[in-house]
């Protein structure tokens, strides 16, 4: 949903898909949410479809006609696609292109050539943090995990001291900093400034990246001591090439979208005319799809003609690099869907009926509804869109800020102990070479942390600003 909808809906509600009293509503969604559960976790059901099926029991135990229930999802799906979809296929492809131009490793290398013994930890939380801020999480895990292994065995490093500021920095991307799908799609819902937001996001993240990364290390090295398993050190992808980007370009290229995007909110601050011709160049040049754009035409100069692509690699890379993204634009559009038959139900209007009510700050509401369907379905980014729905209408009255810390407060609570029903889960067990109980001792801690650090650090600074 757009901010022009968003702001259409707080001034003229929609009639409500269904009459359903409090209770019933608050049943409807119990189920709903319980469906979508069952399905990932009992029957390994697809997200997408999952949430398409609780999308529909939803509306089923409201009460509400099926055809009504039916238009809300896909009307929902669609603005949610058309909404953040280009955004996460553009920051895919830049991703691919740093990835298989040697572009990031350039970065890796270049940062670890400059640390050494103490430093080494704050090193890889500054290596994760700036990969990761095109980069889809899955991606920069598999990016990275060469690095840490090889950092750790050839330095004789403890796994954990290099491991854990590693994660700690791609996951703290991932929940809070757009270009990520999550955030994207909760500050469309929501109505959020995304300049603003962004700036909020790195301010939250500096510090509880910090604490989550190379301070828990000290701790997770002491209570999991493993070395790094040789079988999981795979090949670098610039090891196949004869040459590759230098760091500075491959910086600039990493850097582009976010400089872009926090220029148009500094813009819109110090201005703030719309018919402001400086304004309105900025609102198009800083608009996230012409600055991940901008990111990806610079990176076939900049990563893929000095890696030495040919035109025909170069058009194979971003068919490539789409292809993976698929299931994720599902499983994002399909939560929209979700979203708006939460709110076409009128599940949005008693939610905020239920927040003045409970006196319940709607910072805290909006990490505890993301924490508890993140415990459910293990998915961050379906927390994040599910919470998203439910707290949207919270945001009507919210001054710029605030919207985009109510974003912020999602996006800490969707990272919540992540458990056995979480893919990421297995994915560090796996490369790490670790069993279920030291992962939940040095990961699932960590996402914790990440979690309650990021979402206290909200909750100060609406005191503030």
């Amino acid at each position: 949903m757009s901010r022009l909808s968003v702001e259409m809906l707080a001034a003229d509600p929609v009639e409500p898909i269904t009459s359903a009293g409090h209770a019933q509503l608050g049943i409807a969604v119990l189920a709903g949410i319980a469906v979508i559960v069952l399905l990932i976790t009992k029957f390994k059901l697809h997200a997408f479809l999952s949430l398409t099926i609780g999308s529909l029991a939803l509306g089923a135990f409201a009460g509400a006609p099926l055809d009504k229930v039916i238009a809300s999802f896909t009307t929902g799906l669609g603005s949610t696609v058309a909404g953040v979809g280009v955004l996460i296929a553009l920051g895919a492809i830049l991703g691919k292109m740093l990835a298989d131009s040697g572009g990031a490793d350039q970065v890796v290398d270049t940062i670890l050539a400059r640390a050494s013994g103490r430093a080494m930890p704050w090193a890889m939380v500054l290596i994760a943090s700036v990969i990761g801020l095109p980069l889809f999480f899955e991606v920069g895990v598999v990016l990275l995990i060469p690095v840490v292994l090889m950092v750790a065995k050839r330095g004789n490093y403890s796994l954990m001291r290099i491991g854990i500021p590693a994660l700690a920095g791609l996951s703290v991307m991932h929940g809070l900093v757009p270009p990520h799908p999550g955030p994207l799609v909760a500050i469309d819902a929501v109505g959020a400034d995304l300049g603003v937001t962004l700036a909020l996001g790195v301010l939250v993240a500096i510090p509880t990246v910090v604490i989550a990364g190379p301070v828990f290390s000290r701790y997770a090295a002491r209570w999991v001591d493993v070395p790094a398993p040789d079988k999981m050190i795979p090949q670098r992808a610039s090891e196949e090439l004869e040459k590759r980007p230098g760091f500075g370009a491959t910086l600039i290229t990493i850097m582009l979208p976010v400089i872009l995007m926090l220029s148009k909110a500094l813009v819109d601050i110090v201005i703030d005319d719309p018919e402001n011709t400086v304004q309105r160049v900025f609102d198009v040049i800083g608009s996230p799809m012409i600055a991940l754009l901008a990111a990806v035409l610079l990176g076939i100069f900049t990563l893929l003609r000095p890696a030495g692509f040919a035109k025909e690699r170069v058009s194979q890379l971003v068919e490539k690099g789409l292809a993976p993204i698929a299931g994720i634009l599902l499983i994002v559009g399909a939560g929209g869907g979700f979203k708006q038959t939460l709110i076409d139900s009128g599940v949005g209007q008693m939610i905020l009926e239920i927040s003045e009510d409970w006196s319940i700050p709607a910072l805290l509401l909006a990490w505890l509804i993301a924490v508890a369907i993140r415990l459910a379905t293990g998915s961050a980014t379906v927390a994040t869109v599910s919470a998203a729905g439910l707290v949207a209408p919270l945001a009507a009255d919210m001054s710029t800020t605030h919207a985009a810390l109510l974003v912020l407060a999602i996006g800490a609570g969707s990272l919540f102990f992540s458990h056995v029903n979480d893919a990421g889960f297995w994915l560090v067990k796996e490369y790490f070479g670790l069993n279920v109980g030291q992962t939940i001792k040095t990961w699932s801690v960590m996402e914790t942390i990440i979690s309650v650090v990021a979402g206290a650090f909200v909750l100060l600074l609406s005191l503030v600003i």
